[in-house]
């Protein structure tokens, strides 16, 4: 299997989740300029559609948790968006805008809405961008429409389906291994552990690759690397990337 431009580095890989959520603002401009500023070349943000089309980056459905507005996205044109401010401080970033800001980062995007995949799908095909995105999601149908329309130079997450086959470790053949080129997935799901030497080992066996999310313990990320994972995905920029940097596998 040819591995994907966006994963096409040295692994492991740190992400800044949300842009470092725990360390600006999330899904801000200024997040996403300390992250770069501190050396992160992947940057994780979502995405959601105004009524009219634009995206944003932006994790809720609705305002009202990080900013100053309330209201559903979906049901608001940019215009009635534009003046939310992110902790009552800074406006709510264009994925574009991030796109054209730093064109050396990647981004692992996460399309949150049904109505966000075909502006997305075309922000990506006009900004010639796809070899520095990976489309990951908890809707196997978001991912598929738009692996489909993209085609394979692509990189995508295995969908939550995938997942579940991946965990039971049963294939009949290789015609059955889920889609996508990275399994993207918490160390815990409802206190049990997922992410384990075994799920690792078999991932790897599959051919894809492992990043965990959302890990800002230093002792998770210590016991994530042993384990063997490509990826870290963090809110706490300045733990992720000491811990990197005392092994010596910072960027």
């Amino acid at each position: 299997m040819r591995k994907k431009k966006f994963i096409d580095h040295r692994f492991p890989i740190a992400f800044a989740h949300r842009g470092g959520a725990l360390d600006a603002p999330e899904n801000s401009l200024t997040a996403f300029k300390l992250a770069s500023s501190m050396g992160y070349k992947y940057l994780e943000t979502d995405v959601h559609a105004t009524k009219d089309g634009v995206v944003i980056a932006f994790h809720d459905h609705v305002l009202e948790r990080v900013t100053d507005s309330v209201g559903v996205i979906a049901d608001l044109e940019y215009a009635e968006i534009a003046s939310a401010k992110i902790n009552g401080e800074e406006r709510i970033p264009l994925l574009i805008e991030l796109l054209e800001e730093f064109p050396e980062a990647r981004f692992n995007i996460d399309p949150k809405h049904d109505g966000v995949v075909d502006p997305l799908i075309k922000i990506i095909q006009s900004t010639k961008a796809i070899d520095r995105i990976c489309i990951g999601s908890f809707s196997d149908t978001r991912i598929s429409r738009i692996a489909k329309i993209l085609g394979e130079n692509l990189c995508t997450g295995t969908g939550p389906r995938g997942i579940s086959k991946i965990q039971l470790g049963r294939f009949v053949n290789r015609l059955e291994i889920p889609s996508g080129d990275c399994v993207q997935v918490p160390m815990h799901v409802k206190g049990v552990p997922l992410i384990t030497p075994k799920f690792v080992e078999r991932v790897h066996s599959l051919g894809k690759v492992i990043h965990a999310w959302t890990i800002n313990e230093r002792n998770d990320i210590e016991k994530l690397l042993d384990y063997g994972v490509d990826g870290i995905m963090t809110d706490r920029l300045d733990v992720l990337k000491s811990t990197f940097t005392d092994r010596g596998i910072w960027f």
